[in-house]
């Protein structure tokens, strides 16, 4: 922490190679920062269109060839998905998230990365702020396949 006017800033490590840290400020209410513009209005019925559902990540495998991917394997309750994340830069040790909740994106349509297919999107909070991410996840344990909304 570097002390400037009466504040604290803290340096958190940031995403984007073009910008080499992201400054932001703690207060007693914690983390501080500008958050970016509120997106245009959207109709409820495009948010209907998602399926968003907790699942519980069962296995982070690495995968070959990648600097940056790792997939998960993740639990729905009757199913399990393979769900390739861009999270090996973030995180210097994948593998604390077996057994974590976390809320996924399962209708979007397949897409197939380093070789593999991703059948989901995880949801996670900070990556498009240039933060280091955390996992969207339930306050609480709830059952695999719950959905969000």
């Amino acid at each position: 922490m570097l002390p400037v006017g009466g504040a604290d800033l803290v340096l958190v490590k940031c995403l984007s190679h073009a910008l080499p840290h992201v400054w932001i400020r703690q207060s007693d209410r914690g983390l501080l920062m500008t958050p970016a513009p509120v997106k245009p209005s959207v109709a409820i019925t495009h948010l209907d269109k998602l399926d968003i559902r907790v699942g519980t990540i069962r296995q982070v495998c690495g995968v070959a060839g990648s600097e940056k991917l790792v997939q998960l394997i993740v639990s729905f309750g009757d199913h399990e998905r393979s769900i390739l994340v861009g999270l090996k830069k973030e995180r210097p040790e994948p593998a604390v998230l077996v057994g974590k909740q976390a809320l996924f994106v399962v209708n979007l349509a397949p897409r197939k990365m380093a070789g593999l297919i991703s059948e989901g999107m995880l949801l996670d909070i900070g990556y498009s702020d240039r933060i280091v991410p955390v996992l969207a996840t339930p306050e609480i344990s709830v059952p695999d396949g719950s959905r969000a909304g």
